[in-house]
């Protein structure tokens, strides 16, 4: 594993790294992050009864739509032809929020990670848009890269 930013050049401007000589694998990344938010709320979202509709379909669809338009939101990451994405969502009533987790796949050249976190990251957006009207306490935390496998550096595990 390298432990120099690929990202600069020898004069420390930045660049897109070169990856045309990396080979093609599966690769796969999980992402997880949650949304905090009073108990109220959280159930209006389970049974869906909010005014704005469908919060977990749209938030879905949102991800799915991020994940997919990494390379245009995030300067130095490559467009990626992606095999497969799945969002997940979880329920945690004790704790008054819900756990996003995005699963991303491809055979490429270079990883997904990116994705996945992108696609936490606007599900996560998404629910506190659409829940803002009821719920000025939100907190998105905790979004991070959770297992990679693929590439050079192999299977990671950060859970």
């Amino acid at each position: 594993m390298v432990d120099e930013f690929t990202h600069l050049d020898n004069q420390g401007k930045a660049r897109m790294v070169e990856i045309n000589q990396k080979p093609d694998t599966s690769r796969r990344a999980v992402a997880r992050g949650s949304i905090y938010m009073k108990a109220n709320t959280l159930q209006k979202v389970k049974t869906n009864e909010m005014e704005k509709g469908d919060v977990l379909g749209v938030a879905r669809v949102a991800a799915i739509m991020g994940t997919k338009r990494t390379g245009d939101l995030i300067p130095m990451c490559h467009p990626l032809m992606l095999t497969g994405i799945e969002v997940n969502f979880n329920f945690d009533e004790e704790n008054c929020k819900i756990d996003i987790e995005v699963i991303v796949k491809t055979t490429g050249k270079t990883g997904v990670e990116m994705e996945a976190l992108t696609g936490v990251s606007l599900a996560a957006l998404t629910i506190y848009d659409m829940c803002k009207s009821i719920d000025k306490t939100m907190k998105i935390e905790h979004i991070r890269l959770a297992k990679k496998s693929g590439g050079q550096s192999g299977e990671i595990e950060n859970e």
